[in-house]
């Protein structure tokens, strides 16, 4: 495994990668699956399939332990980590398929790709199992616990799997063999999962900073100070970056040229940001603690809306341009409508939302603190 180096700029720390060569090239996610937490590498959190309107319950399943980690979804099955530290594998009808013991609580997403589970651990582990039969295909050890979604990039020979722990690295792993090839070195932890656009991994980490790591050259982009504290993942679209943080503001970056675009603040109240956003048309829409979900105009920053939800918002919002799916900590799960922040739907499950949900062939998924698997859908 390759180390990375710290060097010193006049403008930041600029960190250099020795790592293969690299050539263009990017997976993404395949459509109708919901395979990564976010929708796809980008991490923007829409989905081409409509969201139901009104939607009733489907099925529920009891994983008898809290379920802070997201759901993703790949070829009609369903993967989600619990608080015991077990792999669950659902059908879309909720019946368990396969089980795998981890060991220790999980509350990273997983990440499915080509019929292989990709999921951390709070041990520091990384598990690759076989998405058709839950078996063990390898196993990575991390320094210390790992709360991040793993995301995937390919060079054209190979995919390469990026995930970050708070051993202050994110990690490149060769995801057919679980092999280290480089490790890239933060100033703090890293919380989140990284979004890839342009053959760029952007995210942002605890130590306040957006990083930007080049994959094709196998460098890094100076870091661009945003924070004191980022807790959320950015979404990516056409060269920016929208991301909140624990300061309360939300901002949009030009993470190409390490430009601050706008930023945004609640002075009064400047609760963080836990949650991602989702990009939609003109429109970057996130939750916040202050319990209201937030409709910004992406390329100037104004708030187009913003509404109560009743209680804090940690899980990150889904839409699919007509309606904006979000949950929160006092367990309601709501549809509003995205042109004017209205709501359309509620249903209370009783429980805190802390994860994100899942959506899949007009179905919602998602998973309760109370160790409850839930599935919406008309």
């Amino acid at each position: 495994m390759q180390i990375i180096h710290r060097l010193k700029s006049t403008a930041s720390t600029i960190l250099i990668l020795t790592v293969l060569s690299l050539s263009p090239g990017q997976a993404g996610a395949q459509s109708g699956n919901w395979n990564n937490y976010r929708g796809n590498e980008r991490l923007t959190g829409t989905t081409e399939h409509p969201l139901p309107a009104g939607p009733a319950i489907l099925w529920t399943f009891d994983a008898g332990f809290d379920l802070k980690s997201s759901p993703v979804i790949y070829n009609s099955k369903i993967v989600i980590g619990s608080g015991n530290g077990t792999v669950y594998c659902l059908s879309m009808d909720g019946d368990l398929i396969w089980q795998y013991e981890t060991g220790n609580t999980i509350e990273a997403p997983a990440l499915i790709h080509d019929n292989r589970v990709y999921i951390g651990n709070l041990q520091g582990d990384i598990f690759c199992l076989d998405l058709n039969n839950g078996n063990l295909v390898w196993q990575y050890e991390c320094d210390n616990q790992v709360s991040a979604a793993p995301n995937i990039w390919s060079d054209g020979n190979r995919d390469i799997l990026l995930v970050g722990s708070y051993d202050y690295y994110l990690h490149a792993i060769d995801a057919a063999n679980g092999e280290g090839l480089w490790k890239y070195e933060l100033h703090s932890y890293l919380h989140a999962a990284v979004a890839i656009e342009n053959d760029l991994a952007v995210f942002g980490g605890c130590d306040g900073y957006l990083h930007r790591v080049d994959l094709r050259r196998g460098d890094a982009l100076p870091e661009i100070e945003i924070a004191s504290y980022v807790a959320g993942s950015p979404a990516l679209e056409d060269g920016i970056a929208y991301i909140g943080d624990y300061d309360g503001k939300f901002a949009a970056v030009n993470y190409l040229s390490g430009d601050i675009l706008w930023q945004w603040e609640d002075e009064e109240r400047s609760l963080p940001f836990i949650a991602s956003p989702a990009i939609y048309g003109n429109r970057v829409i996130i939750g916040n603690r202050d319990r209201f979900l937030y409709s910004f105009d992406k390329d100037t920053g104004a708030v187009q809306w913003r509404t109560n939800t009743g209680s804090r918002v940690e899980s990150s919002a889904v839409t699919d341009g007509r309606q904006v799916l979000v949950a929160n900590m006092r367990g309601d799960i709501l549809l509003f409508d995205i042109n004017t922040g209205e709501r359309t739907w509620v249903f209370e499950t009783g429980s805190a939302v802390s994860g994100s949900p899942a959506i899949s062939d007009n179905r919602i998924v998602l998973g309760t603190n109370d160790g409850t698997v839930w599935c919406f859908g008309n």
